[in-house]
C-alpha cells in the first residue's frame, strides 16, 4: 500500500496543479447537478456545492489554465439550474 501511495503521489507531481484543481471542481459542479436534479432537490447544499465552485473558479480566476472557461461555463450553468430549481412551484400531493 505504501508503494501505491507513493506512485500516486509521483502522478499528482507531474500533473499541473490546474488540472488536479479543474478535476476537482468538475466534482463539485456534479456534487451541484445530484442535489438539484433530485426528486426533491436540495436547495441548500446544492447552494453551497455552487459557492464552493465559486470560490474556486472566482478566486482563480486568470490561473486555472485550458480548463477555466470550461469550469466557468459549469459555474454559469449550476447557477442557472439553480434559480429555475428555487423558482418552481412545490409539488402538489394529489
Amino acid at each position: 500500500m505504501a508503494h501505491e501511495l507513493a506512485e500516486a503521489r509521483a502522478r499528482l507531481l507531474e500533473t499541473e496543479v490546474s488540472t488536479v484543481l479543474a478535476n476537482h471542481a468538475l466534482g463539485i459542479y456534479e456534487l451541484a447537478a445530484i442535489h438539484l436534479t433530485a426528486d426533491e432537490p436540495n436547495l441548500p447544499e446544492a447552494q453551497l456545492a455552487i459557492d464552493g465552485l465559486a470560490a474556486l473558479v472566482d478566486g482563480l480566476e486568470g490561473r486555472l489554465g485550458d480548463g477555466e472557461q470550461t469550469l466557468k461555463d459549469a459555474l454559469h450553468q449550476a447557477r442557472l439550474a439553480f434559480v429555475q430549481r428555487s423558482t418552481e412551484p412545490a409539488p402538489t400531493d394529489e
